[in-house]
């Protein structure tokens, strides 16, 4: 395919898309991509459509299924009868996006055992093998990030994009960092991360730096994350603002001075998270988050453009 801004994409570009023509769709489209993140094991909110299609049908440009178990591959509302192997495919068809998929990289030193919903799982961890099986599943997108609880540290996030990298050259696009301190206190608040950290994640291979979003984590001012961001830029990779921490499901007015602030810091892609109740962000938030950084008639031609062009 030709060289195409991902604003201007439709469902048969997302297709034959690899990782080059991604990367340089993202660049072209100037800090307007909108990420919506979905949790795969939880009831949907409108019960026989997926989260996933909810969040498209506002303005979503690439979907990221988080919870979702490579080994045991399940998304809740998926249409009956969906061959498991079959399910990051057929959520790409009935979407129409791009699909991108977490792994945590859990540091041993730091791993704790727990029974909630976030209860880490062998075919969610980052490894090369679940990196494989989910590009050959579909996924285009691979985020080594962390789950509350986890024990996901930096250093075990660098040495994942490192072997993951190495595994599957360049058959994905691979973002990696922390949205919040996912069970490390020491990194957390301003700690989350460093300058260093952006450096060392891009020179293990990372095509994208993870950042928590200005106003999201304590001490993640704009002027802070416009430095890390100048950092990855620096580097050669992209970054990628996120709203981690359930200020997805925040007013209206409060996701617009997010999503303002990210423009303002650099950011090349926008993350929404997967918790305004549970299993995705306030659907008005999405399309509110759109709307300001890349106004209406852009979102408009998102939500419009059919799945089967």
């Amino acid at each position: 395919m030709t060289n195409k801004r991902l604003l201007d994409c439709c469902n048969s570009d997302f297709q034959t898309m690899d990782r080059a023509a991604l990367l340089y769709a993202v660049r072209a489209s100037e800090g307007r991509v909108m990420v919506s993140e979905s949790i795969a094991i939880t009831q949907p909110l409108l019960n026989s459509v997926t989260n996933a299609e909810l969040a498209a049908s506002q303005g979503a440009d690439i979907i990221l299924v988080n919870m979702f178990d490579s080994e045991n591959p399940c998304i809740m509302g998926m249409p009956a009868g969906t061959p498991p192997e079959q399910t990051l495919h057929e959520l790409q068809r009935l979407t129409g996006r791009i699909i991108g998929v977490n792994l945590e990289a859990v540091d041993p030193n730091f791993a704790t055992e727990h029974d909630d919903l976030w209860k880490m799982k062998s075919g969610r961890a980052a490894t090369p093998e679940n990196a494989r099986r989910l590009i050959n599943m579909g996924a285009k997108i691979l985020v080594l990030t962390g789950n509350p609880n986890n024990g996901v540290s930096n250093q075990a996030l660098g040495e994942a994009v490192k072997s993951i990298r190495e595994a599957t050259g360049e058959s994905a696009v691979i973002i990696s960092g922390k949205m919040h301190g996912a069970g490390i206190v020491s990194e957390s608040g301003s700690s989350i991360i460093s300058e260093e950290d952006v450096r060392w994640f891009a020179t293990q291979g990372a095509d994208v730096i993870l950042l928590p979003a200005p106003g999201t984590v304590p001490g993640m001012s704009l002027e802070r994350v416009s430095r890390l961001v100048d950092t990855a830029h620096r580097h050669g990779a992209l970054a990628m603002t996120a709203i981690g921490t359930s200020q997805e499901g925040a007013d209206i007015s409060t996701i617009r001075q997010i999503a303002l602030w990210s423009k303002m810091a650099g950011a090349d892609l926008h993350h929404i998270g997967d918790t305004g109740y549970m299993g995705m962000a306030l659907p008005e938030n999405i399309l509110a988050y759109s709307i300001a950084i890349r106004g209406v008639r852009h979102t408009y031609n998102r939500i419009a453009r059919s799945v089967n062009r």
